[in-house]
């Protein structure tokens, strides 16, 4: 009975997250978010500008991290919530599945509170707003790679990087950087053509 439960709960979030309201929404409350947290931590950054600007570059590159992570090791895996709505993604690119707008948000506040617990409250603000605005960066370059048909040469060859892990799941996780595909050995090499 509680299993059945759980599974219609995850079921009825999981059909949420497919819809358009939701992912605008999600989009609106990070944003939100994130301006507050800069905002508000350079308002109490007492490094000067920086410091200010090394907690934003830190949270660039520890999202850069995170992006990877999460796509490789939690929507690749048997997590329901991460890995149905993940799926659902693969085989309806043109969707708009994403995560239910509320969760991206509160894990961002938990990541906060446990950054300001060992860093200046300023710093923390900071370089969790960068964070933050990597993440809608990510959202809103995901969606554009699946909605856009580009011309410039450069960016078909970043966009094409993501379709190629459509076809080949265990490759290019990274959306917005290569960079961790690279370091970790999971970028995608075409095969040598066999005669």
């Amino acid at each position: 009975m509680t299993r059945n439960l759980m599974r219609a709960g995850v079921d009825s979030i999981v059909r949420m997250s497919s819809t358009q309201t939701n992912y605008w929404v999600e989009v609106g409350v990070d944003v939100t978010l994130g301006l507050l947290l800069i905002v508000e931590g350079w308002r109490l950054n007492a490094g000067g500008p920086l410091t200010a600007l090394l907690a934003i570059a830190l949270g660039l590159f520890a999202f850069s991290f995170v992006e990877y992570f999460f796509h490789r090791w939690m929507f690749h895996t048997r997590i329901p919530l991460f890995e149905q709505g993940h799926r659902m993604h693969h085989e309806r690119p043109l969707g708009y599945d994403s995560l239910p707008f509320f969760l991206p948000g509160a894990v961002l506040l938990i990541l906060t509170g446990l950054c300001v617990l060992v860093m200046p409250t300023g710093f923390a603000y900071l370089m969790m707003g960068s964070v933050t605005f990597g993440y809608i960066a990510y959202g809103l370059s995901h969606f554009t790679i699946h909605h856009v048909r580009f011309k410039h040469p450069l960016l078909r060859r970043w966009a094409g990087a993501h379709h190629v892990h459509h076809y080949h799941p265990d490759s290019n996780f990274g959306v917005t950087t290569p960079l961790w595909d690279v370091l970790l050995g999971t970028r995608y090499t075409r095969q040598p053509r066999k005669f």
